[in-house]
């Protein structure tokens, strides 16, 4: 066996060129592959771990995919809102641990403005259930307080005390500030990679104050109030966006989540966040199959190629083979030398690129974050063994086939010239 390694090893050097140009197709084909499978499963992880505290999430009845995008992750917009006595109703249930309202609708520099409670903080996890830690400051305390997420800060170049005004709506149309009424950021989050990094947080009472003075999404015309004057009125707010419950026990999920689709009076949507992911990832399964089938046809691609490659030297590889046969070697000898040379061509591949997407995945650990990925694992998921175990396969099948003909080849074929 080592005589056959160190002649595998002499042969792949004098055609080191050809196998290099071939390795380099085989890892980079791979790499897609592998790419997509990380996406793919540090996107599941990153999605399910920003709700991960969650019980249910209520809001006015429409598709629990979109309630879920736009009161988690703050995708998309509500069409409408849901009454504060509908949410004081449902918070009051005994089966209710807490409850946290969401107010949604402005901006601050094309990032969302999230109006809530003090308690969001205490009760909100993410990732592997882990609680919100502040890196600077404290929770919301006075009305035009601010607490900001790790990549507004970061994005924004915000510190503790910096002063911020809101946009009404995205932003984007001239003349929607709140100008008169600035915030003060009394508080910065830790790093999490959920969507609260994103985000910047006030208090209910503080959407309420900046839209005293509105009417109908813009300004009342000669009307204004100053700050010091908002107190005065009834800050109490009128609607939420939507809004999350906790419950004592995990049991009671969907016996209550149908009694609140079924209560009379205002129509509510309540919908565990992981059913509503589920139903998001089979929304997303023919993008997935076909991005997939992509990467495989471009692994087909270098393989044929590869493939084309080894034909093209089959007269090389003819002399080689018979000269070996001449000195003794068994057929038995050269299929072994011939599978550990395409095995190892093989496995070399694909360990290039797994490390290379692990490096990847390292190196931008950061952006994944903010892009909302899950971190990557300290192990190998199941799906990705199983998918190297395919590629090595293919690869194998592929390489070795080939060369089939060499090895069934006679002893005189490879001596005797060809005119």
């Amino acid at each position: 066996m080592k005589i056959l390694c160190f002649l595998a090893l002499k042969s792949a050097w004098n055609r080191r060129s050809t196998l290099a140009l071939m390795f380099l197709a085989l890892t980079l084909s791979s790499v897609l592959l592998l790419a997509l499978a990380h996406v793919r499963d540090a996107a599941r992880t990153g999605f399910t771990g920003a709700v991960s505290g969650v019980d249910l999430v209520v809001g006015p009845r429409e598709n629990p995919v979109s309630l879920v995008l736009y009161a988690i992750f703050h995708l998309g917009a509500a069409r409408r809102n849901i009454a504060w006595e509908s949410y004081e109703d449902i918070a009051r249930r005994p089966e209710v641990a807490w409850s946290v309202p969401l107010a949604l609708g402005d901006s601050h520099r094309g990032f969302p403005v999230l109006g809530t409670s003090a308690d969001f903080f205490t009760h909100y996890r993410h990732g592997d259930r882990q609680p919100l830690r502040f890196a600077q400051g404290e929770n919301l305390r006075g009305l035009f307080d601010a607490v900001i997420g790790a990549e507004v800060a970061r994005a924004l170049r915000y510190r503790h005390g910096e002063r911020i005004t809101l946009s009404h709506g995205d932003g984007r149309l001239p003349g929607l500030e709140h100008a008169d009424k600035p915030f003060t950021v009394t508080g910065i989050l830790a790093p999490t990679g959920a969507p609260v990094d994103r985000t910047v947080f006030v208090s209910l009472a503080a959407i309420e104050a900046i839209h005293l003075d509105w009417q109908g999404g813009r300004p009342m015309p000669g009307v204004t109030i100053p700050v010091d004057q908002v107190q005065k009125f009834d800050l109490k707010p009128k609607t939420l966006t939507a809004f999350l419950i906790g419950l004592k026990q995990r049991a009671a999920v969907f016996r209550l989540q149908r009694e609140i689709d079924a209560q009379p009076g205002e129509a509510l949507t309540a919908v565990p966040p992981g059913v509503a992911l589920d139903e998001l990832w089979q929304m997303l399964g023919a993008v997935d199959a076909l991005l997939t089938g992509i990467s495989w046809l471009t692994l087909g691609v270098c393989l044929a190629g590869a493939a084309a490659v080894t034909l093209a030297g089959q007269n090389e590889r003819r002399r080689e083979i018979a000269i070996l046969r001449a000195a003794g070697a068994q057929r038995r000898h050269i299929a072994i030398l011939l599978f550990l040379e395409s095995g190892a061509l093989a496995l070399l591949s694909i360990a290039s690129a797994f490390c290379l997407v692990r490096l990847a995945a390292f190196v931008l650990r950061a952006q994944a974050a903010r892009w909302g990925l899950g971190p990557l694992s300290s192990g190998i998921p199941a799906a990705q063994w199983q998918l190297m175990a395919e590629m090595l396969g293919a690869m194998l099948c592929v390489t070795l086939s080939p060369l089939v003909r060499a090895y069934r080849q006679s002893l005189s074929d490879g001596l005797i010239p060809r005119l």
